[in-house]
């Protein structure tokens, strides 16, 4: 029964504006109630993932008696593929693909192979890029490149691989993962960023041996503090390592300068490795900080997420989405579609994680909130 109830709460659905016949189209680039652009799209195309990592997808909830949704009820690639190209006529730059775990849609490719044919207004193509858990990486790396992908994200949380296969809560060896990422580095799915999910007292003791390993590798790290994403994780605030000290901690072993952010909105706090001149050296690389729960940048996200069944989720802690799926199987024209959108984006002022640390915790817990499994990360 919780099961079910915990699916019925990423369900939760938002009246949509009422689209009129005849709408048209809004022009130039949306931005929300706060001044913020659209810029940046995730899209989720399965619930399903074969990780049960305990901030995402606990084992005791994803279990074999778990209701994943049935394949009608998720977006076609078709469907996907059309709202993408809404969006990108409106000012989305990037779009990447997310799950439960991506590669295991059947047919992947095709997606990737069809938003990579998408042009913006001025006629560029938009960055595709996906995030994997990495256990199928190196068999299809080479195929999603050729599809149009331009490059991966890989989530690891520990290189020790008792840790690893525990975290994951499959006894994945993390072997796999790396032999994903070299794989994906080949292919030249680049530049190749791993995602480490910190909590404190779990395996904060891999974070200087992660550095160590990648750095020089051309393998970009980013360190993310552990956030209360959903109702299922089980979240403490005292579970979180700030990013100020897993930055401290790495500086401890290795010089690292503050780097300018790559584009406006970007999540992670830059540090780049300094060579023996006490200059960044780009052949050692640089880490990141995300610290969405300690150092919020809601002041500049320009994100909207696409779940896996049509809901368009304003915030990764949004508690209800806009069913864009509807709309889609009713028959709406463009123009009636990107009316809605419009709107949506343009009501849009969330910033939860800069209210969060005004919030009681026993009241920030009490909030419903969309699991990451089901809105992508």
């Amino acid at each position: 029964m919780a099961e079910r109830l915990i699916a019925l709460v990423d369900h939760r659905t938002a009246p949509l504006p009422a689209p009129q016949a005849g709408s048209r189209a809004p022009a130039g680039t949306l931005r929300d109630a706060r001044g913020r652009p659209l810029r940046d799209l995730r899209i989720s195309v399965t619930d399903r993932c074969n990780f049960r990592c305990n901030y995402c997808m606990p084992k005791e909830v994803f279990g074999s008696e778990y209701a994943w949704l049935p394949h009608g009820a998720l977006l076609s690639f078709e469907e996907i593929t059309r709202v993408a190209r809404l969006f990108v006529a409106h000012g989305v730059k990037k779009l990447r693909l997310t799950g439960g775990e991506p590669l295991l849609r059947k047919g992947i490719e095709t997606l990737i192979g069809q938003l990579a044919a998408l042009r913006t207004p001025g006629g560029g193509k938009p960055e595709i890029t996906l995030t994997t858990n990495g256990s199928l990486l190196a068999r299809m790396a080479q195929a999603l490149k050729n599809a149009g992908l331009d490059r991966v994200t890989v989530s690891l949380d520990a290189l020790q691989d008792d840790m690893f296969r525990h975290m994951n809560g499959v006894d994945f060896p993390v072997a796999e993962v790396l032999a994903g990422i070299a794989a994906a580095r080949q292919a030249g799915l680049t530049p190749v960023k791993v995602n480490m999910v910190v909590q404190r007292g779990v395996n904060d003791g891999q974070i200087v041996p992660m550095a160590e390993h990648f750095r020089g590798s051309g393998v970009t790290l980013r360190f993310i503090e552990y956030m209360d994403v959903g109702a299922t994780n089980g979240w403490r605030m005292e579970q979180v390592l700030p990013g100020a000290e897993v930055i401290a901690l790495l500086q401890t072993r290795f010089p690292l300068l503050p780097l300018d952010p790559t584009a406006p909105g970007e999540t992670a706090e830059r540090w780049g490795y300094a060579g023996a001149d006490g200059r960044h050296d780009p052949a050692l690389g640089e880490v990141g900080v995300i610290q969405s729960v300690t150092q919020a940048f809601c002041g500049d996200c320009n994100r909207a997420r696409l779940s896996m069944d049509g809901k368009l989720f304003l915030c990764l802690f949004a508690g209800q989405g806009y069913d864009l799926r509807a709309l889609l199987r009713e028959g709406r024209e463009d123009a009636e579609i990107e009316a809605a959108l419009a709107a949506i984006w343009q009501g849009r002022n969330d910033r939860y994680s800069e209210l969060r640390a005004s919030l009681p915790p026993e009241a920030a817990r009490a909030m419903r909130r969309v699991e990451m499994s089901y809105i992508g990360g």
